[in-house]
């Protein structure tokens, strides 16, 4: 068997510590995943930029002792700088003359500093507006479970390399779902972190809705890089409470009996795939079994219509503003076939929007924020929903209709109703592969904690992860 195939499945935890021993060196590790990707990511266009020379350059040099010394590494291709490398943000006009940074986002300074070596840029849709990737820049990118399918989005690059096994960890972003929603349809353990847990200088558009992290093949990996990359930048407005100890020391331990919530049908009416619903169930029964009690319960807010209207004001602004951030790197304005139809119909509607509008935005988000984290102070420790209402969607399905630009954005508010509360409140929730459908895909079961408390979130997640294990769960 080939160092391709040996190592094709290890975690990068264990893929370090090959390299910490001697057995691998870091380019004969970076080249078994350049063989990878060159093998496989055909079918599946997953890295969209690729950096080989410069990757064996870096495996080559003196690289910094940090817990992923010599593990191969992907930057989604939205926003962060990468010094001397381009990004196209998944636009059309970007990918024709990508611009190049001179200089490293703090994300990427601390991503080399954990010994990480970047191979090059995953898929991502434009700007990271939808819940799939599938971009006029470079095409769809599809699902190693069923290459039909979507990977999700918009880390879904991300998803499907890790989940192929080109990598063992990629980096990801999630304002709506989106490291949560490809570790769903992946197979894989996306965390999105706590607001203000990771420093988001360089991300183009800090709303206060994303983060920026991973996804990856175990808790232990995501909790590794949490310790190697946490912590705020230079002007961070929002900085989460540090951690009392290292996220790794989390693992394992026992949490004690907890108050656990389940929600296991749409909160905002919609149907759910029966395969989501019985995700969650099973979860909730093996959480049962672990000690902890488990009833049917809630955040009223996650079932509030009226929030959503308010709400788009400041969603259509962060499309204006992420063009904006784009337009500066390319050095000009875009033309309108330059853009996809969604965001460029949201932009323009920002644009018509008043002062007033903005504000009543921003104080729904804050209502929705104190009142989403209420249920926590009132009693409950933990909420288990499923990560998806549906198994990933069909390639194509999310696409804009002639005459109804945001055609795609209304099909992904009916597959991703349980995510999106979780970055207006800014709250971690972690999604894990716990379930795999009568069809053979993942369905991820998103488990949510109160704002700061990452740690619970690893204890839980590491019993889960024993209790219903899935690492010897790879896509043909």
């Amino acid at each position: 068997m080939s160092l391709r195939e040996e190592t094709q499945w290890l975690d990068a935890t264990a893929s370090a510590e090959l390299i910490e021993s001697g057995q691998v060196s870091a380019l004969e590790m970076t080249e078994a995943a350049i063989e990878r990707i060159e093998a496989l990511d055909g079918p599946l266009n997953a890295v969209v930029m690729r950096w080989f020379d410069h990757a064996r350059q870096v495996a080559s040099s003196d690289l910094p002792a940090g817990p992923f010394k010599g593990v191969p590494f992907l930057i989604k291709d939205l926003w962060l700088r990468y010094d001397g490398q381009a990004r196209t943000d998944g636009n059309v006009a970007m990918a024709a003359q990508p611009p190049v940074a001179d200089y490293d986002s703090v994300l990427v300074q601390r991503f080399k500093q954990a010994g990480l070596v970047t191979l090059g840029r995953s898929a991502s849709p434009e700007m990271g507006t939808l819940p799939v990737t599938e971009t006029a820049a470079h095409g769809a990118t599809r699902n190693p479970w069923n290459t039909e399918r979507s990977p999700g989005g918009s880390s879904g690059g991300a998803g499907a390399a890790v989940a192929a096994g080109m990598v063992p960890l990629a980096h990801a972003s999630d304002g709506g779902g989106s490291i949560r929603i490809p570790a769903s349809a992946c197979g894989l353990v996306g965390l999105k972190t706590s607001q203000g847990r990771i420093t988001m200088e360089g991300h183009g558009v800090e709303s206060g809705l994303g983060v920026d992290f991973c996804v990856s093949r175990s808790v232990r990996d995501s909790a590794a890089l949490l310790d190697a990359v946490h912590g705020p930048g230079v002007g961070d407005s929002v900085i989460a409470p540090a951690p009392a100890r290292p996220y790794v020391d989390e693992l394992g331990q026992d949490p004690g009996p907890l108050k656990i919530g389940l929600l296991d049908t749409n909160p905002q009416g919609g149907p759910i795939h029966d395969d989501c619903r019985d995700a969650a169930r099973a979860a909730g029964a093996t959480l049962e079994s672990l000690g902890h009690h488990v009833e049917l319960g809630y955040p009223a807010t996650m079932g509030d219509t009226t929030f959503t209207p308010r709400f788009m004001a400041m969603w259509a602004t962060s499309r204006r503003t992420g063009m904006l951030s784009m337009q500066a790197a390319l050095g000009r304005e875009f033309v309108e076939a330059e853009v996809e139809p969604q965001n460029w119909a949201q932009a323009k509607f920002a644009e018509q929007m008043t002062a007033a509008q903005y504000a009543d935005a921003l104080s729904a988000v804050a209502e929705y924020r104190r009142a989403t984290q209420q249920w926590w102070v009132d009693g409950w420790d933990l909420l288990v929903t499923p990560t998806m209402a549906e198994p990933p969607p069909m390639i194509g399905e999310l696409d804009a209709q002639p005459g109804n630009p945001m055609a795609g954005l209304v099909r992904a508010g009916e597959i991703v109703p349980f995510t999106p509360a979780f970055n207006t409140s800014g709250q971690p929730a972690i999604s894990l592969p716990l379930y795999w459908g009568e069809s053979g895909l993942p369905i991820g079961v998103q488990v949510v904690a109160a704002y700061g408390r990452e740690d619970l979130l690893f204890q839980v997640a590491s019993q889960l992860e024993t209790a219903m294990p899935w690492g010897d769960r790879h896509p043909d």
